[in-house]
């Protein structure tokens, strides 16, 4: 006799590869297998298939109706971290590049925090533009960016408009950079953030502090990013080269 922890290991490992499935894009049209082939294909009980389909359904990832069948509800857009760093061409339209526009929160100058300046090396109270936005993709907030960006690079910024990614915004403001750095974890969306982004308090968000180096390397700009988890998969791929160290 399986035990209850046996039983869950199953429903988890039915609904990681579901998931995959349906944010791989994989059923046509976004319409699932009826029960009875999924437990065909996954040699799985219809306990266990009933149970990994409520885990994705309480996800927001999919919908179940009588009599229709199950239905993907949205599938997240996949998004190469190299375009999240900026270096993308003008003929590669993705979700962070020229598919979105920002609603503005805040543009104004203001004197460094002590965070900011810390990460920035600059001193506490150096004038900064805060520049903070909720990123906007057929009107449904993603993302919502707070920016502190120094002088000079700030004047263009502040002056130019913000018509739809940040990258965009700096292209045309003529601001350079050389060099980016994300650091991502993830957390539960708190009441405040959740507002913004229109999601359920406790909803998974991922977490992002971005810093931006100008061409000889000074750092200009750190960002705070709260972006929606059910609306993103970033993707990277390595090659290794034999006989060279990773």
């Amino acid at each position: 006799m399986r035990s209850a922890a046996q039983r869950g290991h199953e429903v988890r490992r039915l609904r990681d590869m579901l998931r995959a499935a349906v944010q791989g894009g994989r059923y046509p049209d976004g319409q699932l297998p009826a029960e009875a082939e999924l437990m065909a294909a996954h040699h799985a009980s219809r306990a266990t298939v009933r149970e990994a389909l409520s885990l994705l359904r309480a996800e927001g990832l999919i919908e179940r109706v009588q009599g229709i069948g199950t239905h993907a509800v949205v599938r997240p857009a996949d998004e190469r971290l190299v375009e999240a760093h900026g270096v993308i061409r003008p003929d590669q339209h993705s979700l962070l590049n020229r598919r979105t526009r920002p609603r503005l929160l805040d543009r104004s100058e203001i004197a460094a925090p002590a965070v900011v300046a810390d990460r920035l090396g600059v001193p506490v109270g150096t004038p900064c533009l805060r520049l903070e936005y909720v990123a906007l993709h057929q009107e449904e907030p993603v993302w919502l960016a707070t920016n502190y960006a120094l002088f000079p690079e700030a004047a263009r910024l502040r002056d130019c408009p913000f018509v739809t990614d940040w990258y965009a915004l700096m292209a045309d403001a003529g601001v350079e950079f050389g060099q980016s750095e994300f650091i991502i974890g993830a957390e539960p969306a708190d009441p405040l953030v959740a507002a913004v982004l229109g999601i359920a308090p406790g909803a998974p968000v991922l977490v992002t502090e971005q810093t931006i180096a100008d061409p000889a390397g000074r750092l200009f700009d750190l960002a705070f990013i709260h972006t929606r988890a059910d609306r993103f998969r970033f993707v990277s791929r390595g090659t290794r080269v034999p006989g060279r160290e990773a």
